[in-house]
């Protein structure tokens, strides 16, 4: 399995505009995940210690640990993604040629199709938790990097939908409870991210219009 967090950032660009199906979209936003936690904890570091920025200490530490673990995860999301997609088109090639062979074949699509939705939809997650702490680092933090947070929100805001994107393509057709608990969280995620997205960008321009 290719490790993507091994290539270098010209590699990763190539690979990525390659003809190859994987990596694709879902990969993408591990990766843009990975870059808004770095962001996120440049942030964290730049106002931890310092006492202008005392009351954002807290708010600070918990941004720190959320983005130090979308750095670690970002990667291994990526080829996590990149291997359930090719698992499910695996399942595609498998032969159909008598009623048994079809049964098994769609019984292993399905299930692969909803293992290839985990992966970005932890991506989603973690994305989210990550714009969770960005609020108050906004607010609290180093105001001198108000805009790095204003990044940071974009990237894991784009890392978040794009996981559910990808979560979602993978249960198009399928009417399972599984699924539906999927589409549930799905549903409400987005609109989580969007809201705080919003509520980040608010902060970070009132701070620019001072």
């Amino acid at each position: 399995m290719t490790n993507f967090g091994d290539m270098t950032l010209k590699e990763f660009a190539s690979a990525l505009s390659s003809k190859k199906p994987t990596p694709g979209g879902g990969s993408a936003s591990a990766v843009a995940l990975s870059q808004a936690g770095a962001l996120t904890s440049m942030v964290a570091n730049l106002t931890l210690g310092r006492e202008r920025y005392e009351s954002g200490w807290e708010a600070a530490e918990i941004a720190l640990q959320v983005g130090t673990k979308a750095i670690e995860m970002g990667h291994s999301l990526a080829d996590a993604d990149a291997s359930g997609y090719d698992a499910v088109m695996a399942a595609f090639r498998m032969p159909k040629d008598t009623d048994d062979e079809r049964e098994l074949r769609k019984l292993t699509i399905q299930n692969a199709s909803i293992n290839a939705a985990k992966p970005p939809m932890q991506i989603a997650e973690l994305s989210l938790d990550l714009m969770r702490s960005l609020p108050s680092l906004a607010s609290l933090g180093n105001s001198n990097a108000i805009t790095d947070v204003g990044v940071a929100a974009l990237l894991s805001s784009a890392a978040c939908k794009g996981g559910l994107f990808n979560a979602e393509i993978n249960i198009v057709g399928m009417d399972n409870e599984i699924v539906e608990d999927i589409r549930t969280s799905i549903s409400s995620m987005r609109e989580e991210c969007s809201r705080i997205a919003r509520e980040v960008m608010h902060l970070v321009h009132d701070s620019l219009s001072v």
